[in-house]
């Protein structure tokens, strides 16, 4: 069966909070059945961000940090985004799709292994950890929020040696010890965030398929 659905690029240097605006309006649409099923994909301007968590450790010195920090509806400690990075959300009906949160995160961890892998990084996941690895260094994050089991957020990958300078700042996902790497690293060739970004939508749409449960 094919699904329906959209695929939308945004434009490069958006702000966390235009985009977040974009997703609460997308998924209050999606549950009146306004729109179908959508994939966001982006360069964001720099920003921090942080799950509601009391614990803020992760973010160290917030004050002192290079780029502003933004706490928003999503699970997990903090994480950043920017150019060189790509971030992914989808608006997902997941009634269509089992209803089950962690299924879900998996997939999105299935959907970017084999976009890292086409690209020459052999990524794996981790026990216990969320997003995927190359031994103890972080390739790509995964942070999800659901609301009546409408999907938001999403992933973020890091393609560029540009995405990786301003991890040295916090603590990435809370997780003490974690090297940040990316794409371009672990292929050791150049790459853009247009093609990988291309190449994870053909695998978020194709691999989805096999997720759908039958009406």
């Amino acid at each position: 069966m094919s699904i329906p659905a959209t695929t939308r690029w945004l434009e490069a240097g958006m702000s966390f909070e235009d985009g977040l605006a974009l997703q609460d309006q997308l998924v209050d649409q999606r549950q009146l059945g306004e729109v179908t099923d959508t994939l966001l994909l982006l360069e964001h301007a720099p920003v921090y961000t942080i799950g509601r968590t009391r614990d803020k450790s992760s973010l160290a010195e917030a004050a002192l940090l290079p780029h502003p920090v933004h706490i928003t509806n999503r699970g997990g400690k903090a994480t950043y985004h920017g150019p060189g990075q790509l971030t992914s959300y989808a608006i997902l009906d997941l009634t269509k799709y089992g209803k089950d949160l962690h299924v879900y995160l998996r997939f999105l961890e299935e959907v970017l292994i084999v976009t890292s892998r086409e690209f020459g990084a052999d990524a794996h996941r981790r026990d216990g950890l969320t997003g995927i690895w190359l031994g103890n260094r972080k390739l790509a994050s995964i942070g999800v929020g659901v609301r009546k089991w409408t999907t938001m957020h999403g992933i973020a990958l890091n393609v560029t040696r540009e995405s990786l300078p301003p991890f040295l700042s916090i603590v990435p996902c809370g997780l003490d010890g974690v090297s940040m790497t990316c794409l371009e690293v672990e292929a050791d060739r150049d790459l853009t965030v247009q093609e990988v970004g291309d190449a994870y939508t053909r695998n978020f749409w194709s691999l989805l398929e096999a997720e759908r449960v039958d009406e």
